[in-house]
């Protein structure tokens, strides 16, 4: 399960799985695959829409899964993939196989995603374990009531979770296995996945997963 999890840069998640390979916000790719069976994002700021990067890893096949407010910006791509497929925060899809479930992404504080925007993170069904990929969100109610088997949370602060915080909420959701995400790069530092370990409490299983830092 974890072994099927890549993490690139910042937030740039791919994952592969009987139903195909899935791709969360790529970003800064450095190769041209062109193997995405499913590309999801999570909200539409540079760092996690790039189509400059979409295009580098998707095929005539891809399904864009987008949320339901960035659907006219997704149409520069319309030509390219198969189909957009739009989502609401709090929602249930199946895709060819592939079940979806949407959580609100969201700063209870900060400015940078306001929950009016309907940004999403995302619960993926995959060999029966749920992974959560929270995308650029704080500590929210929603996010505390996740029940998931691996979750991939940010952790660089400036515009979601610091270190603390998403310690916080990982020791209140208890996943099997936890893998931080969104430092080392635009913010935060690459020392961060190690203070978020030490923060992080047995029997939660830290995986640092980050390939390319800056």
């Amino acid at each position: 399960m974890i072994d099927n999890i890549e993490v690139y840069t910042h937030s740039s998640i791919r994952i592969t799985d009987h139903v195909g390979t899935i791709y969360i916000d790529p970003f800064q790719i450095r190769e041209e695959k062109h193997d995405a069976d499913y590309i999801m994002i999570t909200h539409p700021h540079s760092d996690h829409y790039s189509a400059e990067d979409i295009r580098k890893v998707l095929k005539e096949s891809t399904i864009l899964v987008v949320p339901e407010s960035m659907v006219e910006d997704a149409r520069e791509l319309e030509r390219e993939v198969k189909s957009i497929i739009s989502v609401k925060p709090g929602m249930f899809k199946e895709i060819n196989g592939l079940e979806i479930k949407t959580v609100p992404a969201y700063n209870n504080i900060k400015p940078f995603h306001p929950k009016r925007a309907e940004w999403v993170g995302y619960i993926l069904k995959i060999d029966g374990k749920r992974i959560y990929i929270a995308g650029d969100t704080g500590v929210t109610k929603e996010a505390k009531k996740v029940k998931c088997d691996v979750a991939l949370v940010p952790i660089g602060g400036t515009y979601t979770m610091d270190v603390k915080k998403a310690a916080d909420l990982i020791n209140t959701i208890r996943p099997e296995y936890v893998i931080p995400t969104h430092y080392g790069n635009i913010v935060g530092k690459e020392e961060d996945g190690r203070a978020f370990k030490e923060l992080v409490k047995s029997p939660v299983k830290v995986v640092e997963k980050i390939q390319y830092f800056k």
